[in-house]
């Protein structure tokens, strides 16, 4: 039974380098399902690859090969299931489905939404009084209110943004949902997504 698991490859941003992962990817019996960008500048591009595998034993393998390309490295490999959904889909659905349900019901869709789409280790939604909603076990509530307060003037692709935390400041209601991931790192794309996530609900919220 054939194993999938995501790889995220730091890698040049020059023609053909790629195709040089993709070509280790093959020798490994590797077959490259999806593909992601999730971060690209300075001359360098994260990618997101889904990998299926004939067998989980080649995991190490693969990561070895991959790494043995010039100027390429392996930040992140893990197994995923094999029916996991592209998170781009994934957040299409959750937007579609707080359109779809009762609107005191939309708040708890998005966060459950991005729990799955950030694959986050816990998710809280906070208003002016405080925490409304907690997923997972979140940071220190006084610390994580003084941070959202603070970083009104970061956009979602900030540099200065940490890297274990993605959020989206819901202007129009006057929430902020606030999704955090240990162990790796949350890039761009990711970002982006969550952000325009969060504009969707505030506009149905």
């Amino acid at each position: 039974m054939n194993t999938v698991v995501v790889v995220r490859v730091w890698m040049p941003d020059r023609p053909g380098a790629l195709g040089q992962v993709a070509s280790r990817i093959g020798a490994v019996r590797g077959d490259v399902l999806a593909i992601e960008i999730l971060e690209q500048g300075a001359g360098r591009v994260i990618d997101e690859l889904t990998v299926a595998l004939p067998d989980e034993g080649l995991v190490s393998l693969l990561t070895a090969e991959i790494d043995a390309v010039d100027g390429v490295s392996v930040e992140n490999i893990r197994t995923v299931e094999i029916n996991r959904v592209d998170p781009n889909l994934a957040a299409l659905a959750v937007g579609a489905a707080m359109a779809e349900c009762p609107k005191e019901d939309r708040l708890d869709v998005l966060c459950t939404g991005l729990m799955r789409i950030v694959e986050a280790d816990w998710v809280a939604a906070l208003g002016a009084d405080g925490l409304i909603m907690e997923l997972g076990e979140t940071p220190d509530l006084s610390w994580l209110i003084a941070f959202l307060a603070g970083s009104q003037h970061l956009d979602e692709v900030d540099d200065a943004a940490p890297s274990d935390l993605v959020w989206a400041h819901l202007l129009g209601t006057g929430l902020n949902v606030v999704a955090g991931r240990n162990g790796r790192p949350i890039h761009e794309r990711e970002r982006i997504r969550v952000n325009l996530l969060g504009r969707l609900a505030d506009a149905l919220l």
